[in-house]
């Protein structure tokens, strides 16, 4: 390619034409790359998969190793406001002119092996954390497991946090076809932790084919606890008296023990002492993970996109106390199951505010209120009434909107795809929400 992009906006711009297709699934021409480029990595790799529950074990393991005091690395996707987030080295965020060297570095080996957007970064982020000095790297797997590039890596410890239905159109309709591919990260002979209370039989059946050490919740560590603290056993550590994780939500424990789980497993190679992991547990952040705003009305920004999600938010909604009334800003893509998400919260929101998002894969604010009609979601023709739905071009209309009806007690979930809490966060930094 002649004349290199310069800054890092232009080369992603170049990234997203650059291949016929957004997803490519398949490991063949990723790891082509990989090989000319010679990436690979002498510190233990994590690697973090599942359908919900990915971003919070991944924070939580660095917040735990960063407290321990070692060097770490955290691959994560999609970002939420800057790109950069996708690439964290050692807790802050990789700077553009690193990454631009890296995309150099990809294209110049890349040779005629088309990569999609997302090959092509995890690649450049890869070499990134090779050449960074790093004691522990933490990948996020983008969609599903056994083909999404992360996969290129032979992981020391994998982690399945949950299994759920989501991006049938790659992975499968059920929870065992979900469940195979899933399994695909486990690597032989190396610890393969899964986090689902009840694991699909082809996850375990995997591990066992291939030969991998799986850790199941329930056999092999769990978890005990009452309202002021909580207890980790595995096979032969226990961590006593911690702190609740500062991340809120009712399956914060699950991905907590699973954390703890993966680095039992590693502890002759990454030893952590009991006060850090008691501190990095209590000072770990996750933007977008039902994180409560300060002031009023409250304001909770989620990123549940799927019905497993949307249960969970439910959950920890009804789990915050009284509010007068909920307003929802809710947006999100074509290909999700929105029927399944809305059933779970269409009894507890009074006031839909639903939002175009900018991508042509997602759903319309007007496609959206057709699938709260045929839930039986019937707004009152009066205005003030208790049950609204109202359309808009954009999360930060939709949140406005909301902000501007909302009383001090009431509250706002914005929530759906990662565009649309995105699109609010952004407004807010950028000044144009308060």
């Amino acid at each position: 390619m002649q004349n290199l992009p310069a800054t890092l906006a232009d080369w992603l711009s170049l990234l997203e034409t650059m291949h016929p297709k957004a997803i490519d699934m398949g490991l063949d021409r990723v790891r082509q790359v990989k090989d000319r480029l010679g990436i690979h990595f002498d510190c233990p790799v994590i690697i973090v998969g599942g359908t919900n529950g990915k971003g919070s074990t991944c924070a939580m393991l660095e917040s735990i190793l960063m407290h321990a005091g070692y060097r770490v690395g955290l691959y994560t996707s999609p970002h939420l406001l800057d790109f950069n987030e996708r690439a964290r080295v050692h807790g802050e965020p990789a700077s553009d002119e690193a990454l631009v060297a890296q995309f150099a570095a990809v294209e110049a080996q890349r040779g005629d092996v088309s990569l999609t957007y997302f090959e092509f970064t995890t690649l450049a982020i890869l070499r990134l954390f090779a050449q960074s000095g790093l004691d522990a790297v933490i990948l996020e797997v983008g969609l599903g497991g056994r083909l999404d590039a992360v996969n290129i890596i032979d992981a020391d410890v994998s982690i399945v946090t949950s299994v759920d239905i989501d991006h049938t159109e790659y992975l499968g309709n059920t929870r065992e076809e979900i469940g195979f591919e899933k399994a695909g990260i486990f690597r032989p002979g190396k610890a393969a932790i899964c986090g689902d209370p009840v694991p699909p039989k082809s996850l375990i059946d995997h591990a066992h084919a291939i030969g991998a050490d799986l850790w199941l919740f329930g056999r092999d560590y769990n978890y005990s606890g009452d309202k002021q603290q909580w207890n980790y056993g595995g096979r032969s550590q226990r961590r006593n008296s911690l702190g609740y994780p500062s991340l809120r939500g009712a399956n914060q424990l699950l991905n907590a023990s699973a954390a703890l789980a993966a680095l039992e497993a590693l502890r002759d190679r990454l030893p952590i002492g009991a006060q850090e992991v008691r501190n990095g547990l209590v000072m770990v952040e996750l933007p977008g993970r039902f994180q409560v705003l300060p002031g009023r009305p409250s304001v909770v920004l989620d990123v549940a996109h799927n019905p497993h999600a949307a249960a969970t938010l439910a959950q920890n909604l009804n789990n915050m106390g009284f509010h007068a009334y909920t307003f929802a800003v809710f947006g999100a893509m074509q290909d999700k199951d929105i029927a399944g998400v809305v059933q779970h919260l269409k009894d507890i929101v009074d006031h839909w505010c639903l939002t175009d998002l900018p991508l042509p894969r997602a759903a319309t604010a007007a496609q959206l209120k057709q699938v709260l009609l045929d839930a039986g979601i019937a707004p009152s023709a009066t205005p003030g009434s208790e049950k609204t739905i109202e359309t808009f071009e954009s999360p930060a209309a939709a949140f406005a909107n909301a902000q501007s009806r909302a009383g001090e007690n009431d509250r706002i979930a914005v929530f759906g795809s990662f565009l649309t809490v995105a699109g609010v966060m952004e407004a807010k930094r950028s000044g144009k929400l308060s």
